[in-house]
């Protein structure tokens, strides 16, 4: 789940990764000591500590993602792959809305992380860039 836009990471176990040192810098995440990252042991727990709205990624929904007016403290949540969001989450009364990431037909959607970045990226864009340069 990504928090906000840029602002906080909040990750839910069991994580399919380590974190440690080496694997981060083995994937290319040699900036990870910049990253503000907490680790959930529940769901439920996630979404008590993430305030705010927040918007759930599921290749079911009907809203478009570029659709939505991105505000200050919003979360991204997105599932793992290649199953995405269990229903119970997206279904969770926390969840403002889902979105989507459009696709051409028969195409399977993105990546995790390809999703996370654009719909991220596409927050920050809206935000006016907070904290860039």
């Amino acid at each position: 789940m990504c928090a906000g836009t840029g602002a906080h990471l909040h990750l839910v176990e069991p994580l399919g990764f380590e974190l440690t040192e080496k694997h981060l810098r083995r994937a290319g995440l040699d900036y990870h000591d910049l990253a503000d990252v907490t680790v959930h042991a529940t769901f439920d727990e996630a979404m008590a500590a993430v305030p705010g709205r927040v918007f759930a990624f599921t290749t079911t929904a009907n809203t478009r993602f570029t659709d939505i007016a991105f505000e200050p403290g919003d979360a991204l949540l997105f599932g793992t792959e290649p199953t995405g969001l269990p229903q119970e989450h997206v279904e969770h009364s926390r969840i403002t809305s889902e979105l989507r990431i459009p696709m051409l037909p028969g195409r399977r959607s993105m990546n995790l992380s390809n999703s996370a970045a654009v719909a991220t990226y596409e927050a920050w864009r809206q935000l006016g860039f907070v904290g860039g340069v």
